[in-house]
C-alpha cells in the first residue's frame, strides 16, 4: 500500500518576512527610508534648535562677514577650522537673507551630501543595499547633532572615499583629502589607503599625487587670497584647547565628580565648550596632544605590515585601518564633542557593504556596538546634558559606558589588524 507523501506547510511567517526585506531593499523602499530617517532628524534638530544649530549660526557670521565686509576667515584672521571648510560655511549664504534661510540651506546641502553617500552605498556590491539601512539607523541613532555641525560634511565624504577606494582609489584620496581640508577627521581615509596600497608605483599614482593636487588647490586658493600662515592657523588654535569634559580622555575626571567636589567643569566662553578645570585635566590634555599623532602613526604601521602579510585582504585591512584611526581621533583627542561619533560610523557602513568573505563575521559586533555608542551619544548631547554637567549619577554613567565602548572598540581594530600582520591565514 502506498505511503502518502508528507504534506508540506508553507511557513508564512518566513514568507511575510522575506516579503517584508523584499519591500525594503527595494529602490522604492530605500528611498522612503532615506527621506523618512532625515525627516525624522531635522524635526528632531527643530525641536532642539538652540543646542542643535549654535555652530550654524556661528558659520552664518563668518559666511555674512565675509559676504559683505570681504572679512573672511582663515584669509584675515585664524580659524579653528581648516581653509577648504570655507566652502561649506559660505555655500548656504550664497543667494540667502537671514538665519532660517541659511539654516534651510545647510540642512539641504548636507542632506544632499548624504544622499550620494547613500546612492553610492546602496550600489556598492554584495551587500550595499543592507549596509544602506545601518547607516540610516546609526544616523538615526546618533540624533541630529550631526546634521548642525561640519561633521555633516565630514561623514558623508569619509564614506563616499570609503565605498570608492577599492574601485577608483586616486579618486577616494581627492575626495578624503579634501574633506580633510574641511574637518581634519577624513584624512584617516587617506592614511588608511596609502597603508594598505600595494607598490610604491600605485603609492604615487593613487595616493600621493590626488593628495597633492587637491592640497595645493586648497592651500594655494588660500595664500593667493592672502591667508599667509593662518592657512594652518587651524592646528594652533587646537593646541589652546584643555581637556573637554564629555571626551574619552575626561571620564575618570567625570566620574569622579561623584565623590570629589573639587573636580569642576567650567564653560570656555572663547570656544563655547565645557572643559575640566585643574592642573591634572590640563596635564592629560598635553599628553593627548602627543599622543594622538602617535597613535595615529603606530596604527598605520601595523595597517601597512598587515597589509604586507596578507596582500589579498588589503581592502580588509584599509577598512580596519580606517575605523582604527578615526577611534584613535576620538579616543585619543582631548576635544570629545558628540558630533565626532559620526565619523565612525562610515567605516562600518563601507565594510558591510564590502567586506571580503572571512571578514564578515569581524564586522558584526562593531556595527551593533556603534548603534549603541550613537544612541548613548544623544541621550548625552542634547537629551540630557544638563544633568550631566550636574553630575546626575546616571548621566554620569552614560558617557562613561559610552567612552568604555569605544575604546573597546578601538582595541578590538588594532587587535585584528595585529592578527592579520602577524599571521599567514585568517583566523
Amino acid at each position: 500500500m502506498p505511503v502518502a507523501a508528507p504534506t508540506v506547510v508553507p511557513d508564512r511567517s518566513r514568507s511575510a518576512f522575506a516579503a517584508v526585506g523584499d519591500v525594503l531593499l527595494s529602490p522604492a523602499g530605500l528611498i522612503s527610508g532615506f527621506l523618512l530617517a532625515h525627516a525624522w532628524i531635522v524635526l528632531d534638530a527643530i525641536s532642539w534648535s538652540g543646542e542643535i544649530f549654535g555652530d550654524v549660526s556661528l558659520y552664518e557670521w563668518w559666511a555674512r562677514k565675509g559676504i559683505d565686509q570681504g572679512w573672511w576667515p582663515v584669509l584675515d584672521y585664524d580659524w579653528v577650522y581648516p581653509p577648504a571648510a570655507l566652502l561649506p560655511v559660505t555655500l548656504p549664504a550664497a543667494g540667502t537673507t537671514g538665519f532660517a534661510a541659511y539654516a534651510f540651506m545647510w540642512c539641504l546641502m548636507v542632506i544632499v551630501l548624504n544622499g550620494v553617500a547613500f546612492w553610492l552605498l546602496v550600489r556598492t556590491p554584495p551587500r550595499g543595499r543592507l549596509a544602506a539601512w545601518w547607516w540610516l539607523a546609526f544616523l538615526v541613532a546618533l540624533g541630529p547633532i550631526w546634521l548642525g555641525r561640519l561633521d555633516g560634511v565630514a561623514a558623508p565624504l569619509i564614506l563616499i572615499a570609503l565605498v570608492l577606494a577599492a574601485r577608483r582609489p586616486a579618486v577616494a584620496t581627492a575626495v578624503a583629502t579634501l574633506g580633510a581640508w574641511i574637518k581634519i577627521a577624513p584624512g584617516a581615509v587617506v592614511v588608511a589607503l596609502a597603508a594598505s596600497v600595494a607598490s610604491l608605483r600605485r603609492f604615487v599614482r593613487h595616493i600621493a599625487v590626488p593628495g597633492a593636487v587637491v592640497s595645493v588647490i586648497v592651500v594655494g586658493l588660500a595664500l593667493a587670497g592672502g591667508a599667509g600662515q593662518r592657512a594652518w592657523s587651524v592646528f594652533g588654535e587646537q593646541q589652546a584647547r584643555t581637556l573637554q569634559a564629555e571626551s574619552v580622555a575626561a571620564t575618570w575626571f567625570s566620574v569622579a565628580r561623584l565623590w570629589d567636589p573639587s573636580v569642576r567643569i567650567a564653560f570656555n566662553e572663547q570656544i563655547y565648550t565645557y572643559e575640566i578645570q585643574g592642573e591634572a585635566a590640563r596635564d592629560v590634555a598635553s599628553f593627548l596632544d602627543m599622543a594622538l599623532p602617535i597613535a595615529v602613526i603606530v596604527v598605520g604601521l601595523v595597517a601597512w605590515a598587515a597589509a604586507r602579510r596578507r596582500p589579498e585582504l588589503a581592502h580588509d585591512v584599509m577598512l580596519l585601518s580606517a575605523a582604527a584611526t578615526l577611534l584613535a581621533l576620538i579616543v585619543f583627542n582631548k576635544v570629545g564633542s558628540p558630533q565626532f561619533i559620526a565619523w565612525v560610523g562610515p567605516p562600518v557602513a563601507a565594510a558591510l557593504a564590502l567586506a571580503g568573505p572571512g571578514a564578515r563575521h569581524v564586522w558584526s559586533p562593531p556595527a551593533l556596538g556603534m548603534l549603541g555608542v550613537a544612541a548613548l551619544t544623544q541621550v548625552l548631547y542634547p537629551v540630557a546634558y544638563g544633568k550631566f554637567l550636574d553630575a546626575t549619577p546616571w548621566m554620569v554613567v552614560v558617557p562613561a559606558l559610552r567612552n568604555l565602548a569605544l575604546v573597546v572598540l578601538l582595541v578590538g581594530a588594532v587587535v585584528r589588524l595585529v592578527q592579520l600582520a602577524s599571521s599567514s591565514r585568517v583566523r
